[in-house]
């Protein structure tokens, strides 16, 4: 099979064909020197998607009650994309667990694009290329994309940043007050899901978080709390309806031009970090990056200093 050019891959993807679409993500995650025409070619045509970011802690059942959004999406007669991020494998930096192996009932549909992305030592709880690969999945016009974080703990909340909307899952006796408020989780959350609510403690989860969202900073929206059972799809729909509120809040109040707004200033903050990076390697094989090394290491010139000589001399 021949190999295709860029400009081929691309109109591949916008006619859906999901070979394209996981070539162009691939590209782009691995910092293929194409990823640069890649994005600015699909940019023009991003900004439609409604993304919702799915994250809690590991066990909370984030990946069923993703699966189980899906299959209501799919009833709707709507498109979904799915980014899964995972571990990565120590051996080949690739997600440990597969596309094939979690939501394996939505293989085939063509409806359904599915991409599990490895965290790659990446903090946050999301890949370095998610909102790379968001971007993809919005210019092809896929309507909802859904982003499934690794399982998170207090500090890993970089979803928000990617999310327009963002659902944070929690299980019955998920911890107490005190525990739950050092949670960043609280403060990133716009719907909380206490989800496996068949078990014990679940009015007690439900109330504790209502208290903890009483006792915050008022806000302008207030997210709600609901109580789930991914395994069977009870309170799904209301997990969704309550996402296509929050996004009709954001478009009424203008609060989604600003998020998109901050979201474009933070990837070109981090294009700007990623160029000077690059130029910052280029000039290592002249060694001129080792020079200022070795006179920081002798303590005769401080780190900032010369970093910015680095960059001034490119």
């Amino acid at each position: 099979m021949t190999t295709r050019t860029t400009a081929e891959l691309i109109e591949a993807a916008l006619q859906r064909d999901p070979r394209a679409v996981a070539r162009l993500i691939s590209l782009v995650e691995d910092h293929d020197p194409s990823a640069t025409s890649i994005l600015a070619t699909l940019f023009p045509r991003t900004g439609s998607a409604h993304v919702v970011g799915l994250t809690g802690a590991p066990g909370s059942g984030k990946s069923t009650l993703t699966d189980q959004l899906i299959r209501h999406v799919r009833s709707i007669g709507e498109e979904v994309g799915i980014l899964a991020v995972d571990p990565s494998s120590p051996f080949t930096g690739g997600a440990i667990l597969g596309d094939r192996i979690r939501m394996q009932d939505h293989i085939g549909d063509r409806g359904v694009y599915i991409r599990s992305m490895g965290s790659r030592g990446h903090l946050g709880g999301v890949a370095e290329a998610t909102p790379k690969a968001i971007m993809i999945l919005d210019a092809i016009g896929i309507p909802h994309v859904f982003v499934e974080t690794v399982g998170v703990g207090q500090a890993e909340v970089e979803i928000v940043e990617s999310a327009d909307t963002t659902v944070v899952v929690v299980n019955p006796g998920w911890g107490d007050s005190v525990q739950a408020n050092k949670a960043g989780l609280l403060e990133i959350g716009d719907i909380f899901v206490v989800n496996k609510a068949d078990r014990d403690g679940v009015a007690e989860a439900v109330r504790d978080l209502e208290q903890m969202l009483d006792l915050g900073a008022t806000r302008p929206w207030r997210p709600p709390v609901l109580a789930t059972v991914a395994t069977t799809g009870q309170g799904i729909l209301s997990v969704w309806e309550a996402a296509q509120e929050h996004r009709a809040f954001l478009e009424s109040t203008g609060r989604l031009i600003e998020i998109r707004s901050a979201r474009l200033r933070q990837e070109l903050h981090r294009a700007v970090i990623a160029e000077f990076m690059r130029r910052a390697e280029g000039t290592a094989e002249n060694d001129r990056l080792f020079t200022l090394a070795a006179e920081v290491d002798a303590r005769r010139l401080d780190p900032w200093t010369a970093a910015r000589r680095l960059l001034d001399e490119r």
